[in-house]
């Protein structure tokens, strides 16, 4: 099976790139099930209905989010009228909508999607990410209740996403970072077969400081003063994630390869 996923889709630049090139890329991948991340697809702070809506209909099978998840207050009732988006299994309990599934992926393949938020540098206390993903591929064991899984380790530090990378090993397909917004050189299948990249990167501007429009962060590193509010950048995005290729029968990852599609940035080597 193919499964391509897409890291962070970034305001209106990278919420347009994917509703128009989604299909295309996922023809010429052959990519069997899409996840998408977006996490900012709402200019930079979270995901409207309407918004993911878009992204379901151009293509994206499941739609994942992040720390951000709730700061379109629409999507506090949002995801739980569409079972496709799902929030960080670590999140507050008292949260809508539900942090990991199993999908269908054609053909009786069945696919868990699950997504969790790191702890380290983050601005809330969320509960430990590592019980949270343990009990779930307990429940749905590759080559078993599933035919394949990814996680989206959703991390502001390398060191903790390295670790979820070690700690599924074996027991998911993929372990791949969303959150920072620059695509990592770090593709590899670790010794279990899970196929593992510290960050993913964005869809969206890289003409920008991680999507948003220069002039503001550069003030405030310069002067340490906020001047105005963040803008995503409006220039055109690039797609950029990791199609994952695994074995239908054990689940594990058989190739990692890195995707970057349009804009700014050079396609890897």
């Amino acid at each position: 099976m193919k499964i391509l996923y897409l890291g962070d889709v970034m305001g209106r630049s990278g919420r347009t790139a994917v509703v128009e090139r989604l299909g295309e890329l996922r023809a010429r991948l052959q990519a069997d099930f899409v996840v998408v991340n977006c996490e900012n697809a709402t200019s930079g702070l979270g995901a409207s209905p309407e918004h993911a809506a878009s992204l379901l209909e151009a293509g994206a099978d499941v739609l994942t989010l992040g720390d951000h998840a709730f700061d379109q207050r629409e999507m506090l009732s949002g995801i739980e009228r569409e079972p496709r988006i799902l929030r960080p299994l670590n999140f507050s309990k008292a949260a809508p909508g539900a942090g990991a599934k199993v999908f269908d992926a054609g053909s009786g393949r069945k696919v868990l999607v699950a997504q969790v938020l790191g702890q380290v540098f983050m601005n809330r206390p969320y509960d430990n990410p590592f019980s949270a993903i343990d009990k779930i591929l307990n429940r749905f064991p590759l080559g078993g209740a599933v035919h394949a899984s990814l996680v989206d380790i959703h991390c502001e530090a390398t060191s903790e996403k390295m670790a979820m990378g070690h700690f599924c090993d074996g027991r998911a397909s993929a372990v791949l970072g969303s959150h920072t917004h620059v695509p990592t050189a770090d593709t590899m299948i670790l010794p279990g077969g899970t196929a593992y990249m510290t960050d993913a990167g964005m869809c969206g501007d890289y003409n920008s400081v991680i999507g948003m429009g220069k002039e503001e962060p550069l003030s405030r590193f310069v002067t340490g003063m906020r001047k105005r509010r963040f803008q995503a950048a409006q220039g055109e995005a690039t797609l950029c994630g990791a199609l994952v290729t695994t074995d239908d029968d054990t689940g594990k990852a058989l190739d990692l390869t890195p995707v970057r599609d349009g804009g700014v940035l050079a396609p890897p080597l």
